[in-house]
């Protein structure tokens, strides 16, 4: 009785902390979620998963603080879940939406979301997370405005533009996922917004977008892919990299930028050559292609007095294939320490130069066969989703019979692959060191739900404590996904504040459905309602606690669940 009433306690202590936010908006969302094989994006006419018809998904436009609400029904013939990537869900990993954190939506069933977007402002999206979804769409942006009382480090500009790029397959998802091995999948097609590139059909639309001469535009640029990093640029104009993911960076100037899968950038872009059209163009990293390869995604920069159609040859970019291009330019995206985001304090007040840190963590992202079967593997351990999403578990039954700490390897390999849950144990509002190792010959990048992480380190080869002295202590810029390079390794280092259940995971579409990733348990054991959100009124059961919607509030675990 006594453990009902606190929690009764804790719930009403965070509905008023909900109402008490009266000066921030609450944003309403019906999503009707559906499978669409009409939209033609492709010869072979593949099921789309739109979002109210709309492939990309409708955008998400709030401000820091705002409380969100999705009602999301499911009208797949399949289980679904959304998950928000980069928004941080502070103290509430109850919306996570990964399979860790949620019982999935079943077909012809709806649930609710409810987020605040608290202290974050930046460039974020939204996707699937299991039943590798995402393959298929069902992707769309996120904006999180700063409050009109916090400056923003650049003039306002004419307009914002979502630029969502990524990779696309021919083949229905479910197929692909049904044959998943060893080899590759190339993809078929990198689409702008869901558009096709220019000039790939007549009878197909491509991204367009039109500006004044004169004026800056913001594009808020992601990779929404599955496996290819591009490289980003527009026709004889240059770029100011001013956000990634959160966080506002020092303003560089650039020709083009590398996007890797999962990465958001803002950058500036000023109308400031001739009326006339330019390519837009992501061409993708490590891997050759032509000018006219449907791999190469393609949109217009149309001036509003142009008269002429673009043409010509695509602006030049990279070399694909340059690793030291791009390992530089990512060293050159830094914090801009003195610019306020989501508070007026300034980024720099809060610094890694000085930090004392509670443990590191190697983690090898790479492929192995376990008992005949293809898997990629995190430290040689596959990832195991078990039928009880963990969070539920260590809420009710302290993780007994689902998962255990401590079986994970955190700074070494297991001689053999295996299959097991991953969860590690880490120390709440302590300091760790993350390195990732990736020991395959072809890109990755990781992410981390609930934070930002600072970006400290890249290199090649095998990490060493030795390659600390190489890190970038001072300025190092704060994101949620990172790019690992083939044979080499990326460090970040990241406060552990926001307790909770954290999924750590490739982006790569492949890489995370066949078992590489992990959570993180951030756990403190004083009671205190504002370490962690209680369980929502609408909780979903399932696996251990059966398929039922908790009735009025967190359902109390019974004997025999």
């Amino acid at each position: 009785m006594d453990s009902f009433h606190h929690r009764i306690r804790c719930m009403l202590a965070f509905f008023t902390i909900l109402l008490a936010r009266t000066s921030d908006a609450i944003i309403d969302l019906q999503w009707d979620v559906a499978s669409d094989d009409t939209l033609g994006r492709s010869p072979a006419a593949q099921p789309v998963i739109t979002i109210n018809g709309m492939f990309p998904g409708p955008l998400i436009n709030a401000t820091t603080n705002d409380i969100v609400r999705v009602n999301v029904f499911n009208n797949l013939d399949e289980p679904m879940l959304f998950t928000w990537n980069g928004i941080q869900q502070r103290l509430n990993s109850w919306q996570d939406g990964v399979s860790g954190t949620n019982c999935a939506i079943k077909p012809g069933t709806n649930w609710t979301y409810a987020f605040v977007v608290k202290d974050q402002i930046g460039t974020f999206t939204y996707f699937p997370s299991i039943n590798y979804q995402k393959l298929a769409g069902g992707f769309g942006p996120i904006r999180v405005n700063n409050r009109i009382v916090i400056n923003v480090p650049f003039p306002k500009p004419e307009a914002e533009f979502d630029l969502l790029i990524g990779d696309w397959s021919f083949n229905d998802y479910k197929d692909v996922r049904s044959r998943l091995g060893a080899s590759i999948d190339v993809p078929d097609m990198m689409l702008m917004n869901g558009k096709s590139p220019y000039g790939y059909s007549k009878s197909k639309p491509y991204e367009s977008f039109t500006v004044t001469k004169g004026k800056t535009y913001r594009f808020r640029v992601s990779n929404v892919g599955t496996i290819l990093s591009f490289n980003f640029r527009i026709g004889k104009h240059k770029m100011v990299v001013v956000e990634t993911e959160g966080s506002y960076t020092k303003q560089i100037t650039m020709d083009s930028i590398d996007v890797h899968v999962g990465q958001s950038y803002s950058v500036l872009v000023i109308a400031d050559q001739d009326d006339s059209d330019y390519y837009i163009v992501a061409s993708p990293k490590l891997f050759n292609t032509t000018d006219d390869s449907p791999l190469v995604a393609k949109g217009v920069l149309h001036y509003t007095n142009s008269g002429s159609l673009v043409g010509g040859s695509l602006p030049p970019g990279p070399d694909p294939w340059d690793i030291n291009f791009s390992v530089n330019q990512a060293r050159s995206i830094r914090w801009n320490l003195t610019a306020g985001a989501a508070r007026p304090n300034p980024q720099g007040t809060f610094n890694v130069s000085n930090v004392t840190l509670s443990e590191t963590i190697i983690l090898h992202g790479s492929e192995a066969n376990i008992n005949g079967v293809y898997r990629n593997v995190v430290n040689n351990v596959s990832y195991l989703n078990p039928v009880t999403p963990l969070k539920l578990a260590d809420y009710y039954v302290n993780g007994t019979g689902v998962y255990q700490l401590g079986h994970f390897p955190i700074d070494s390999v297991k001689a053999f692959a295996m299959y097991d849950v991953s969860v590690v144990g880490a120390t709440h509002k302590g300091w760790h060191e993350i390195v990732f190792q990736n020991d395959l010959t072809r890109m990755d990048s990781w992410h981390l739900d609930g934070y930002g992480f600072y970006v400290v380190g890249f290199g090649d080869g095998e990490w060493t404590p030795k390659s600390r002295d190489t890190y970038n202590l001072y300025d190092p810029v704060v994101r949620s996904t990172v790019q690992v390079y083939p044979g080499g390794w990326t460090t970040v280092y990241v406060f552990l504040d926001n307790p909770g259940m954290w999924n750590l995971r490739s982006q790569h579409l492949k890489h995370w459905y066949l078992g590489q990733e992990l959570y993180v348990r951030v756990h403190d054991d004083d009671p205190n309602p504002a370490k962690e959100n209680p369980p929502p009124e609408n909780l979903l059961l399932c696996g251990m606690f059966g398929e039922i919607k908790a009735p009025g509030g967190a359902p109390e675990p019974q004997p025999g669940w």
